[in-house]
Protein backbone atom coordinates (compact mmCIF):
# COMPACT_ATOMS: atom_id res chain seq x y z
CA UNK A 1 0.00 0.00 0.00
CA UNK A 2 1.23 3.33 -0.75
CA UNK A 3 1.57 6.06 1.53
CA UNK A 4 -1.63 7.02 3.54
CA UNK A 5 -1.64 11.28 4.23
CA UNK A 6 -3.40 13.44 6.66
CA UNK A 7 -3.55 16.61 5.79
CA UNK A 8 -4.84 19.09 8.54
CA UNK A 9 -6.25 22.48 9.16
CA UNK A 10 -6.48 23.04 12.70
CA UNK A 11 -5.91 25.86 15.93
CA UNK A 12 -6.68 29.05 13.79
CA UNK A 13 -10.18 28.64 12.38
CA UNK A 14 -12.32 26.34 9.28
CA UNK A 15 -10.38 23.50 11.07
CA UNK A 16 -10.80 20.54 8.06
CA UNK A 17 -9.18 16.83 7.55
CA UNK A 18 -8.29 15.55 4.11
CA UNK A 19 -7.22 11.83 3.36
CA UNK A 20 -5.13 10.61 0.59
CA UNK A 21 -5.13 6.55 0.76
CA UNK A 22 -4.46 3.99 -2.00
CA UNK A 23 -3.46 7.48 -4.15
CA UNK A 24 -7.34 8.82 -4.04
CA UNK A 25 -8.67 11.96 -2.28
CA UNK A 26 -10.86 9.67 0.15
CA UNK A 27 -12.42 12.86 1.71
CA UNK A 28 -12.26 16.91 2.29
CA UNK A 29 -14.51 17.24 5.40
CA UNK A 30 -14.51 20.47 7.44
CA UNK A 31 -14.99 19.86 11.37
CA UNK A 32 -17.92 23.10 11.80
CA UNK A 33 -19.87 20.80 9.90
CA UNK A 34 -19.94 17.83 12.68
CA UNK A 35 -19.47 19.86 15.37
CA UNK A 36 -22.42 22.44 14.66
CA UNK A 37 -19.79 25.00 15.56
CA UNK A 38 -19.26 28.03 12.44
CA UNK A 39 -15.53 28.40 11.96
CA UNK A 40 -14.51 26.11 14.35
CA UNK A 41 -10.48 25.83 15.12
CA UNK A 42 -11.03 22.88 17.47
CA UNK A 43 -8.83 19.84 16.22
CA UNK A 44 -10.73 18.00 13.65
CA UNK A 45 -11.41 15.09 15.37
CA UNK A 46 -15.19 14.60 14.09
CA UNK A 47 -13.51 14.55 10.47
CA UNK A 48 -10.96 12.67 11.01
CA UNK A 49 -12.44 9.89 12.34
CA UNK A 50 -15.09 9.64 9.61
CA UNK A 51 -11.97 9.74 6.92
CA UNK A 52 -10.70 6.94 8.64
CA UNK A 53 -13.76 4.78 8.77
CA UNK A 54 -14.36 5.72 5.29
CA UNK A 55 -11.27 3.99 4.38
CA UNK A 56 -11.44 1.13 6.73
CA UNK A 57 -7.92 2.43 8.19
CA UNK A 58 -6.88 3.43 11.80
CA UNK A 59 -4.61 6.40 13.42
CA UNK A 60 -1.66 4.25 13.06
CA UNK A 61 -2.23 3.28 9.19
CA UNK A 62 -1.62 7.15 8.89
CA UNK A 63 2.21 7.30 7.56
CA UNK A 64 2.19 11.28 7.13
CA UNK A 65 0.30 14.37 8.42
CA UNK A 66 0.22 17.23 6.96
CA UNK A 67 -0.20 20.66 8.58
CA UNK A 68 -1.16 23.27 6.49
CA UNK A 69 1.54 25.58 8.11
CA UNK A 70 5.24 25.59 8.04
CA UNK A 71 5.53 26.77 11.36
CA UNK A 72 9.10 28.39 10.74
CA UNK A 73 8.23 30.34 8.74
CA UNK A 74 6.31 32.86 11.17
CA UNK A 75 9.77 33.54 12.37
CA UNK A 76 10.69 35.95 9.32
CA UNK A 77 7.74 38.35 11.22
CA UNK A 78 9.80 38.24 14.26
CA UNK A 79 12.52 40.44 13.40
CA UNK A 80 10.73 43.76 14.48
CA UNK A 81 14.19 46.04 12.93
CA UNK A 82 12.20 46.21 9.24
CA UNK A 83 9.88 48.50 11.36
CA UNK A 84 11.75 50.74 12.90
CA UNK A 85 10.49 53.81 10.77
CA UNK A 86 7.77 55.89 11.66
CA UNK A 87 4.74 54.95 11.12
CA UNK A 88 5.61 51.51 12.13
CA UNK A 89 8.20 51.91 14.21
CA UNK A 90 5.54 51.73 17.65
CA UNK A 91 3.79 48.49 16.69
CA UNK A 92 7.48 47.02 15.59
CA UNK A 93 8.00 45.17 18.75
CA UNK A 94 4.80 43.82 19.39
CA UNK A 95 4.62 42.45 16.09
CA UNK A 96 7.36 40.74 16.68
CA UNK A 97 6.86 39.09 19.64
CA UNK A 98 3.29 37.89 18.46
CA UNK A 99 4.82 36.65 15.20
CA UNK A 100 7.43 34.50 17.53
CA UNK A 101 4.60 33.36 20.02
CA UNK A 102 2.40 32.21 17.02
CA UNK A 103 5.56 30.42 15.90
CA UNK A 104 5.85 28.65 18.98
CA UNK A 105 1.60 27.93 19.15
CA UNK A 106 2.54 26.25 15.65
CA UNK A 107 5.28 24.00 16.28
CA UNK A 108 3.64 23.17 19.65
CA UNK A 109 0.68 22.06 17.54
CA UNK A 110 2.71 20.03 14.48
CA UNK A 111 4.59 18.24 17.28
CA UNK A 112 1.13 17.37 19.43
CA UNK A 113 -0.71 15.73 15.87
CA UNK A 114 2.08 13.50 16.47
CA UNK A 115 0.54 11.89 19.14
CA UNK A 116 -2.67 11.68 17.37
CA UNK A 117 -0.94 9.48 15.10
CA UNK A 118 1.59 7.03 16.21
CA UNK A 119 3.58 6.18 13.14
CA UNK A 120 3.16 9.15 11.07
CA UNK A 121 5.91 11.22 9.87
CA UNK A 122 4.71 15.31 10.79
CA UNK A 123 5.02 17.99 7.41
CA UNK A 124 4.64 21.59 8.25
CA UNK A 125 3.75 22.70 4.64
CA UNK A 126 4.12 26.84 3.54
CA UNK A 127 0.43 27.83 3.96
CA UNK A 128 0.13 29.89 0.51
CA UNK A 129 1.70 26.62 -1.53
CA UNK A 130 -0.93 24.66 0.02
CA UNK A 131 -4.03 27.35 -1.25
CA UNK A 132 -2.09 26.61 -4.74
CA UNK A 133 -1.90 22.87 -5.00
CA UNK A 134 -5.38 22.50 -3.84
CA UNK A 135 -6.86 25.16 -6.24
CA UNK A 136 -4.40 24.03 -9.12
CA UNK A 137 -4.91 20.19 -8.79
CA UNK A 138 -9.11 20.56 -8.66
CA UNK A 139 -9.12 22.93 -12.03
CA UNK A 140 -9.83 21.45 -15.40
CA UNK A 141 -6.37 23.14 -16.82
CA UNK A 142 -3.30 21.11 -17.67
CA UNK A 143 -1.30 24.35 -16.88
CA UNK A 144 -2.09 27.84 -15.04
CA UNK A 145 -1.13 30.81 -13.71
CA UNK A 146 -1.98 30.45 -9.83
CA UNK A 147 -3.04 33.31 -8.04
CA UNK A 148 -3.89 33.16 -4.06
CA UNK A 149 -5.08 36.22 -2.15
CA UNK A 150 -5.60 36.27 1.47
CA UNK A 151 -4.82 38.07 4.89
CA UNK A 152 -1.98 35.97 6.43
CA UNK A 153 -0.04 32.48 5.44
CA UNK A 154 2.97 32.45 7.85
CA UNK A 155 4.18 36.18 6.53
CA UNK A 156 2.86 35.59 3.18
CA UNK A 157 -0.15 37.39 1.65
CA UNK A 158 0.01 37.36 -1.65
CA UNK A 159 1.36 35.20 -4.36
CA UNK A 160 1.66 33.88 -7.89
CA UNK A 161 3.21 31.22 -9.28
CA UNK A 162 2.96 28.53 -12.87
CA UNK A 163 0.82 25.10 -12.06
CA UNK A 164 1.53 22.54 -14.34
CA UNK A 165 0.31 18.60 -14.38
CA UNK A 166 3.57 16.09 -14.31
CA UNK A 167 3.87 12.48 -14.30
CA UNK A 168 4.26 12.73 -9.91
CA UNK A 169 1.70 15.31 -9.37
CA UNK A 170 1.21 19.08 -9.71
CA UNK A 171 4.01 21.04 -10.15
CA UNK A 172 4.57 24.72 -9.09
CA UNK A 173 7.44 27.33 -10.87
CA UNK A 174 8.26 30.59 -10.85
CA UNK A 175 7.20 31.60 -7.51
CA UNK A 176 6.91 35.26 -6.56
CA UNK A 177 5.13 36.53 -3.34
CA UNK A 178 4.49 39.18 -1.32
CA UNK A 179 5.06 39.75 2.34
CA UNK A 180 2.74 41.26 5.34
CA UNK A 181 1.74 44.15 6.08
CA UNK A 182 0.51 43.96 2.73
CA UNK A 183 -2.78 42.66 2.92
CA UNK A 184 -6.17 42.51 1.15
CA UNK A 185 -7.78 40.02 3.59
CA UNK A 186 -6.59 41.95 6.55
CA UNK A 187 -8.17 44.93 4.68
CA UNK A 188 -11.40 43.68 4.24
CA UNK A 189 -11.39 42.26 7.56
CA UNK A 190 -10.68 45.08 9.10
CA UNK A 191 -13.20 47.19 7.68
CA UNK A 192 -15.68 44.47 8.09
CA UNK A 193 -15.28 44.29 11.96
CA UNK A 194 -15.87 48.09 11.89
CA UNK A 195 -19.00 47.91 10.16
CA UNK A 196 -20.37 45.65 12.90
CA UNK A 197 -19.52 42.14 11.30
CA UNK A 198 -17.79 39.46 12.10
CA UNK A 199 -13.96 39.35 10.65
CA UNK A 200 -13.44 35.98 8.99
CA UNK A 201 -16.77 35.01 8.98
CA UNK A 202 -18.98 37.95 7.54
CA UNK A 203 -17.19 40.11 4.51
CA UNK A 204 -19.35 38.71 1.94
CA UNK A 205 -22.20 40.54 4.28
CA UNK A 206 -20.44 43.67 3.69
CA UNK A 207 -19.83 42.52 -0.14
CA UNK A 208 -24.21 42.52 -0.32
CA UNK A 209 -24.56 45.85 1.41
CA UNK A 210 -22.11 47.33 -0.64
CA UNK A 211 -24.19 47.05 -3.87
CA UNK A 212 -26.28 49.77 -1.97
CA UNK A 213 -24.22 51.97 -1.28
CA UNK A 214 -22.22 55.04 -3.15
CA UNK A 215 -17.90 53.83 -3.39
CA UNK A 216 -17.50 57.85 -4.30
CA UNK A 217 -17.83 58.95 -1.04
CA UNK A 218 -14.91 57.34 0.39
CA UNK A 219 -13.35 55.95 -2.86
CA UNK A 220 -9.98 58.68 -2.54
CA UNK A 221 -9.52 57.53 1.31
CA UNK A 222 -9.56 54.03 0.06
CA UNK A 223 -6.90 54.53 -3.16
CA UNK A 224 -4.99 56.03 -0.42
CA UNK A 225 -5.12 53.06 2.15
CA UNK A 226 -4.56 50.75 -0.16
CA UNK A 227 -2.37 52.19 -2.98
CA UNK A 228 -1.59 50.18 -6.13
CA UNK A 229 1.99 49.34 -7.19
CA UNK A 230 3.94 48.45 -9.95
CA UNK A 231 3.73 44.73 -9.20
CA UNK A 232 0.83 44.48 -6.67
CA UNK A 233 -0.77 46.95 -3.82
CA UNK A 234 0.51 48.36 -0.24
CA UNK A 235 -1.49 49.20 2.82
CA UNK A 236 -1.11 52.74 4.34
CA UNK A 237 0.31 52.19 8.25
CA UNK A 238 -1.43 55.42 8.98
CA UNK A 239 -5.08 53.87 8.11
CA UNK A 240 -4.11 50.27 8.44
CA UNK A 241 -1.49 50.15 11.39
CA UNK A 242 1.04 47.21 11.41
CA UNK A 243 -0.20 43.82 12.17
CA UNK A 244 0.05 42.34 15.47
CA UNK A 245 -1.76 39.12 15.90
CA UNK A 246 -3.31 39.60 19.24
CA UNK A 247 -6.99 41.39 19.68
CA UNK A 248 -5.92 44.24 21.54
CA UNK A 249 -4.08 46.16 18.81
CA UNK A 250 -7.16 47.52 16.57
CA UNK A 251 -6.98 47.12 12.67
CA UNK A 252 -8.23 50.57 11.98
CA UNK A 253 -6.27 53.87 12.87
CA UNK A 254 -7.84 56.61 14.69
CA UNK A 255 -7.23 58.77 11.86
CA UNK A 256 -9.47 55.88 9.22
CA UNK A 257 -12.44 56.49 11.69
CA UNK A 258 -12.39 59.87 11.84
CA UNK A 259 -12.19 59.99 8.08
CA UNK A 260 -15.25 57.69 8.14
CA UNK A 261 -17.73 56.64 10.70
CA UNK A 262 -17.36 55.51 14.25
CA UNK A 263 -17.46 51.36 14.87
CA UNK A 264 -20.86 50.52 14.03
CA UNK A 265 -22.52 48.31 16.97
CA UNK A 266 -23.86 45.00 15.75
CA UNK A 267 -27.06 45.64 17.01
CA UNK A 268 -27.89 48.95 15.07
CA UNK A 269 -29.20 48.61 11.80
CA UNK A 270 -26.80 49.89 9.02
CA UNK A 271 -27.28 53.18 7.79
CA UNK A 272 -26.14 55.10 4.26
CA UNK A 273 -22.86 55.91 5.58
CA UNK A 274 -22.27 52.12 6.51
CA UNK A 275 -23.38 50.67 2.82
CA UNK A 276 -21.07 53.98 1.03
CA UNK A 277 -17.97 52.68 3.27
CA UNK A 278 -18.41 49.25 2.28
CA UNK A 279 -18.81 50.22 -1.69
CA UNK A 280 -15.81 52.18 -1.65
CA UNK A 281 -13.79 48.85 -0.31
CA UNK A 282 -15.22 46.58 -2.61
CA UNK A 283 -14.76 48.54 -5.30
CA UNK A 284 -10.64 49.25 -4.19
CA UNK A 285 -10.66 45.33 -2.93
CA UNK A 286 -12.18 44.69 -7.27
CA UNK A 287 -9.13 46.91 -8.73
CA UNK A 288 -6.57 45.37 -6.60
CA UNK A 289 -7.86 42.26 -7.55
CA UNK A 290 -7.87 42.66 -11.02
CA UNK A 291 -4.44 44.36 -11.26
CA UNK A 292 -2.97 41.61 -9.18
CA UNK A 293 -4.78 39.11 -12.06
CA UNK A 294 -3.09 40.89 -14.62
CA UNK A 295 0.34 40.61 -13.09
CA UNK A 296 -0.14 36.96 -12.61
CA UNK A 297 -0.88 37.13 -17.14
CA UNK A 298 2.16 39.21 -17.73
CA UNK A 299 4.55 36.88 -15.16
CA UNK A 300 3.38 33.91 -16.27
CA UNK A 301 2.08 33.87 -20.08
CA UNK A 302 -0.97 31.83 -19.03
CA UNK A 303 -4.21 31.75 -20.82
CA UNK A 304 -5.95 29.95 -17.60
CA UNK A 305 -6.07 31.13 -14.03
CA UNK A 306 -6.33 29.44 -10.68
CA UNK A 307 -7.83 31.42 -7.61
CA UNK A 308 -7.22 30.78 -3.94
CA UNK A 309 -7.20 32.13 -0.46
CA UNK A 310 -9.92 33.47 1.33
CA UNK A 311 -10.21 37.06 -0.89
CA UNK A 312 -10.87 34.24 -3.73
CA UNK A 313 -14.37 34.30 -2.32
CA UNK A 314 -15.26 37.52 -3.25
CA UNK A 315 -17.55 36.90 -5.91
CA UNK A 316 -17.94 40.07 -7.28
CA UNK A 317 -14.23 40.55 -7.76
CA UNK A 318 -13.84 36.85 -9.34
CA UNK A 319 -16.39 38.03 -12.20
CA UNK A 320 -14.42 41.40 -12.28
CA UNK A 321 -11.65 38.90 -13.05
CA UNK A 322 -13.30 36.96 -15.80
CA UNK A 323 -14.28 40.44 -17.56
CA UNK A 324 -11.28 42.39 -17.22
CA UNK A 325 -8.01 40.41 -16.65
CA UNK A 326 -7.03 38.63 -19.96
CA UNK A 327 -7.74 34.94 -19.29
CA UNK A 328 -9.77 32.70 -21.49
CA UNK A 329 -10.89 30.85 -18.18
CA UNK A 330 -10.59 31.31 -14.40
CA UNK A 331 -11.39 28.65 -12.19
CA UNK A 332 -11.50 28.80 -8.37
CA UNK A 333 -11.93 25.25 -6.33
CA UNK A 334 -14.89 24.28 -4.18
CA UNK A 335 -13.15 25.47 -0.93
CA UNK A 336 -10.38 28.34 -1.46
CA UNK A 337 -10.39 29.26 2.07
CA UNK A 338 -8.45 27.53 4.86
CA UNK A 339 -10.31 24.22 4.87
CA UNK A 340 -9.22 23.53 1.32
CA UNK A 341 -5.67 23.95 2.31
CA UNK A 342 -5.64 20.44 4.14
CA UNK A 343 -6.32 19.04 0.69
CA UNK A 344 -3.46 20.93 -0.56
CA UNK A 345 -0.94 19.92 2.57
CA UNK A 346 -2.04 15.97 2.15
CA UNK A 347 -1.12 17.00 -1.59
CA UNK A 348 2.15 18.13 -0.82
CA UNK A 349 3.61 15.07 1.62
CA UNK A 350 1.53 12.66 -1.07
CA UNK A 351 3.44 13.85 -3.93
CA UNK A 352 6.78 13.36 -2.31
CA UNK A 353 5.98 10.28 -1.76
CA UNK A 354 4.13 8.43 -4.20
CA UNK A 355 5.17 8.25 -8.00
CA UNK A 356 2.06 8.92 -9.49
CA UNK A 357 -0.20 11.83 -8.57
CA UNK A 358 -3.38 11.63 -6.33
CA UNK A 359 -6.82 10.81 -7.88
CA UNK A 360 -10.25 12.09 -6.59
CA UNK A 361 -9.58 15.63 -6.57
CA UNK A 362 -9.60 17.32 -10.05
CA UNK A 363 -13.48 18.17 -10.62
CA UNK A 364 -14.73 17.04 -7.35
CA UNK A 365 -16.70 18.97 -4.75
CA UNK A 366 -18.58 16.42 -2.85
CA UNK A 367 -15.91 14.86 -0.61
CA UNK A 368 -17.81 14.66 2.46
CA UNK A 369 -20.14 12.22 4.58
CA UNK A 370 -23.35 10.60 3.21
CA UNK A 371 -25.96 9.31 5.27
CA UNK A 372 -27.47 6.33 2.91
CA UNK A 373 -29.93 3.87 4.23
CA UNK A 374 -31.71 6.45 6.40
CA UNK A 375 -35.00 4.81 7.62
CA UNK A 376 -37.19 7.69 8.86
CA UNK A 377 -40.46 5.29 9.16
CA UNK A 378 -42.64 6.79 11.30
CA UNK A 379 -41.82 10.28 13.20
CA UNK A 380 -38.06 11.41 12.75
CA UNK A 381 -38.88 13.72 16.13
CA UNK A 382 -42.25 14.74 17.74
CA UNK A 383 -44.29 16.80 15.11
CA UNK A 384 -42.64 15.59 12.39
CA UNK A 385 -43.86 13.31 9.48
CA UNK A 386 -41.87 11.48 7.20
CA UNK A 387 -42.95 9.88 3.53
CA UNK A 388 -41.07 8.64 0.65
CA UNK A 389 -42.29 9.56 -2.76
CA UNK A 390 -42.35 7.31 -5.98
CA UNK A 391 -40.51 10.02 -7.71
CA UNK A 392 -38.16 12.55 -5.12
CA UNK A 393 -36.97 14.72 -8.05
CA UNK A 394 -40.06 15.55 -9.93
CA UNK A 395 -41.73 15.68 -6.31
CA UNK A 396 -39.79 17.98 -5.27
CA UNK A 397 -39.70 20.26 -8.43
CA UNK A 398 -43.59 20.43 -8.44
CA UNK A 399 -43.58 21.49 -4.76
CA UNK A 400 -41.41 24.14 -5.97
CA UNK A 401 -43.17 25.22 -8.61
CA UNK A 402 -46.20 25.86 -6.71
CA UNK A 403 -44.21 28.16 -4.25
CA UNK A 404 -42.75 25.58 -1.38
CA UNK A 405 -38.90 26.65 0.32
CA UNK A 406 -37.52 22.64 0.45
CA UNK A 407 -34.49 22.08 2.01
CA UNK A 408 -32.15 19.10 0.44
CA UNK A 409 -30.03 16.51 2.08
CA UNK A 410 -28.67 13.82 0.09
CA UNK A 411 -25.58 12.11 -0.95
CA UNK A 412 -21.61 13.46 0.07
CA UNK A 413 -21.74 16.69 1.86
CA UNK A 414 -19.83 19.46 -0.54
CA UNK A 415 -17.16 20.61 0.33
CA UNK A 416 -16.85 24.47 0.67
CA UNK A 417 -18.46 27.84 1.81
CA UNK A 418 -21.08 26.75 -0.69
CA UNK A 419 -23.97 24.54 -0.63
CA UNK A 420 -24.20 23.05 -4.28
CA UNK A 421 -27.07 20.65 -4.09
CA UNK A 422 -26.69 18.42 -1.95
CA UNK A 423 -26.81 20.28 1.37
CA UNK A 424 -29.22 23.08 -0.03
CA UNK A 425 -32.38 25.15 0.58
CA UNK A 426 -33.92 25.55 -2.74
CA UNK A 427 -36.66 28.14 -3.71
CA UNK A 428 -38.74 28.80 -7.30
CA UNK A 429 -37.45 32.62 -8.27
CA UNK A 430 -40.52 33.05 -9.90
CA UNK A 431 -41.93 34.03 -6.55
CA UNK A 432 -41.93 37.93 -5.98
CA UNK A 433 -42.05 37.64 -2.35
CA UNK A 434 -39.37 34.65 -2.29
CA UNK A 435 -36.14 36.97 -1.40
CA UNK A 436 -37.91 38.73 1.78
CA UNK A 437 -39.51 35.13 3.16
CA UNK A 438 -35.79 33.39 2.83
CA UNK A 439 -34.17 36.21 4.73
CA UNK A 440 -36.74 37.43 6.98
CA UNK A 441 -38.19 33.79 7.70
CA UNK A 442 -35.51 31.25 7.07
CA UNK A 443 -32.22 32.58 7.31
CA UNK A 444 -33.16 35.19 9.92
CA UNK A 445 -30.16 37.28 7.97
CA UNK A 446 -30.34 40.71 6.72
CA UNK A 447 -32.84 41.93 4.45
CA UNK A 448 -30.41 43.12 1.80
CA UNK A 449 -28.93 40.01 1.65
CA UNK A 450 -29.00 38.53 -2.12
CA UNK A 451 -29.74 34.72 -3.14
CA UNK A 452 -27.64 32.74 -5.85
CA UNK A 453 -29.52 30.99 -8.78
CA UNK A 454 -28.32 27.61 -10.21
CA UNK A 455 -29.05 26.60 -14.11
CA UNK A 456 -28.97 23.89 -16.25
CA UNK A 457 -25.42 24.91 -18.00
CA UNK A 458 -26.95 24.51 -21.78
CA UNK A 459 -29.38 27.64 -20.70
CA UNK A 460 -26.84 29.64 -18.74
CA UNK A 461 -25.86 32.15 -22.02
CA UNK A 462 -29.74 32.88 -22.29
CA UNK A 463 -29.59 34.95 -18.52
CA UNK A 464 -25.90 35.53 -17.76
CA UNK A 465 -23.50 36.86 -19.33
CA UNK A 466 -20.30 35.17 -17.75
CA UNK A 467 -20.12 32.83 -21.02
CA UNK A 468 -17.87 30.23 -18.87
CA UNK A 469 -18.55 27.19 -16.43
CA UNK A 470 -19.28 27.88 -13.15
CA UNK A 471 -19.63 24.65 -10.93
CA UNK A 472 -18.95 25.98 -7.73
CA UNK A 473 -20.60 29.29 -7.14
CA UNK A 474 -17.45 31.80 -7.26
CA UNK A 475 -18.16 33.77 -9.80
CA UNK A 476 -20.79 37.24 -9.49
CA UNK A 477 -22.18 37.53 -13.17
CA UNK A 478 -23.81 40.26 -15.01
CA UNK A 479 -27.29 39.32 -16.08
CA UNK A 480 -29.44 39.37 -19.41
CA UNK A 481 -32.28 41.56 -19.96
CA UNK A 482 -34.30 37.95 -19.59
CA UNK A 483 -33.36 37.45 -16.21
CA UNK A 484 -33.99 40.72 -15.48
CA UNK A 485 -37.93 40.32 -17.18
CA UNK A 486 -38.29 36.59 -15.80
CA UNK A 487 -36.35 36.35 -12.44
CA UNK A 488 -35.72 39.19 -10.99
CA UNK A 489 -35.94 37.60 -7.65
CA UNK A 490 -31.99 36.44 -8.27
CA UNK A 491 -30.47 40.03 -9.27
CA UNK A 492 -28.56 41.97 -6.70
CA UNK A 493 -29.10 46.14 -6.36
CA UNK A 494 -25.82 45.61 -8.31
CA UNK A 495 -27.36 44.28 -11.15
CA UNK A 496 -24.89 41.21 -10.69
CA UNK A 497 -25.85 37.05 -9.53
CA UNK A 498 -23.52 34.80 -8.03
CA UNK A 499 -24.66 31.74 -10.99
CA UNK A 500 -24.01 28.16 -10.40
CA UNK A 501 -24.00 26.29 -13.95
CA UNK A 502 -24.70 22.62 -13.49
CA UNK A 503 -24.13 20.03 -16.10
CA UNK A 504 -26.16 16.31 -15.68
CA UNK A 505 -22.63 14.46 -14.42
CA UNK A 506 -21.76 16.93 -11.50
CA UNK A 507 -24.99 16.66 -9.66
CA UNK A 508 -28.09 14.14 -11.83
CA UNK A 509 -30.30 14.60 -8.91
CA UNK A 510 -30.21 18.57 -8.59
CA UNK A 511 -30.48 18.45 -12.45
CA UNK A 512 -33.40 15.92 -12.73
CA UNK A 513 -34.89 18.60 -10.30
CA UNK A 514 -33.58 21.65 -12.80
CA UNK A 515 -35.27 20.12 -15.16
CA UNK A 516 -38.40 18.84 -14.09
CA UNK A 517 -38.59 22.77 -12.59
CA UNK A 518 -38.29 23.71 -16.30
CA UNK A 519 -40.61 21.40 -17.28
CA UNK A 520 -43.38 22.67 -15.46
CA UNK A 521 -42.52 26.36 -15.53
CA UNK A 522 -40.66 27.11 -18.64
CA UNK A 523 -37.54 28.49 -16.35
CA UNK A 524 -34.31 26.59 -15.81
CA UNK A 525 -33.50 28.21 -12.83
CA UNK A 526 -33.61 28.00 -8.76
CA UNK A 527 -32.58 29.85 -5.84
CA UNK A 528 -30.03 27.64 -4.24
CA UNK A 529 -28.81 28.96 -0.57
CA UNK A 530 -27.37 26.70 2.17
CA UNK A 531 -29.27 24.25 4.48
CA UNK A 532 -28.66 26.51 7.92
CA UNK A 533 -29.58 29.42 9.48
CA UNK A 534 -26.96 32.37 10.16
CA UNK A 535 -24.45 32.02 12.82
CA UNK A 536 -24.63 28.15 11.91
CA UNK A 537 -22.93 26.20 9.63
CA UNK A 538 -24.23 24.48 6.73
CA UNK A 539 -25.98 21.52 8.02
CA UNK A 540 -23.51 18.07 7.92
CA UNK A 541 -25.83 15.63 9.89
CA UNK A 542 -29.10 14.78 9.65
CA UNK A 543 -29.79 15.80 13.14
CA UNK A 544 -28.40 19.32 12.22
CA UNK A 545 -31.38 19.21 9.11
CA UNK A 546 -34.14 18.14 11.55
CA UNK A 547 -32.71 21.46 13.42
CA UNK A 548 -33.15 23.28 10.45
CA UNK A 549 -36.25 22.16 9.88
CA UNK A 550 -37.89 22.76 13.19
CA UNK A 551 -36.10 26.26 13.31
CA UNK A 552 -36.73 27.99 10.59
CA UNK A 553 -39.49 28.79 8.28
CA UNK A 554 -38.79 25.80 5.68
CA UNK A 555 -41.63 24.40 4.25
CA UNK A 556 -40.10 20.84 4.07
CA UNK A 557 -37.10 18.77 3.46
CA UNK A 558 -36.32 16.12 1.56
CA UNK A 559 -33.83 14.29 3.83
CA UNK A 560 -32.30 11.27 1.38
CA UNK A 561 -35.51 10.18 -0.44
CA UNK A 562 -37.54 11.09 2.57
CA UNK A 563 -40.12 13.97 2.51
CA UNK A 564 -40.20 15.37 5.95
CA UNK A 565 -42.86 18.12 7.07
CA UNK A 566 -43.57 19.67 10.51
CA UNK A 567 -47.76 19.05 11.29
Amino acid sequence: MGPVVMGLCSGTHDSAAALIADGRLIGLVEEERLNGIKHTKAYPELAIAWLLNAADLTASDVTDVAYNFAPGGYLKGAAPLRHLRPGTAGRAWPRARSFAAVHRRAAGRLIGFGRHFPRATLHGVEHHRAHALYAFAACPFDEAAVLVVDSLGETTTTSICTGARAQQGVVLGGRWSLADPASLGYAYGAVTEHLGWRRGDEEGTVMALAALGDPGRFRALLAQAIPLTGEAFALDPQLFPLRVISSRYPRLSPAFIAATCPPRPPAEPPTQIHADLAAALQERTEQVMIHLARQARYRTSQKHLCLGGGVAMNCVSIGKITEHAGFDEVFVPPAPGDSGTAAGAALHAHQHRAPQPAAGVQGECYLGPAYDGLDLTGQPRPGMTARRPADPARHLAHQLAEGEIVGVFRGRLEAGPRALGNRSILASPLRPDVVHRLNAKVKFREPFRPFAPVILADKAAEYFTLGQPAPYMSFASRVTNLAREQIPAIVHANGLARVQTLTPGQNPFLDAVLRAFHEITGVPVLINTSLNIKGKPICGTPAHALDCLSESGIDALLLEDWWVTQR
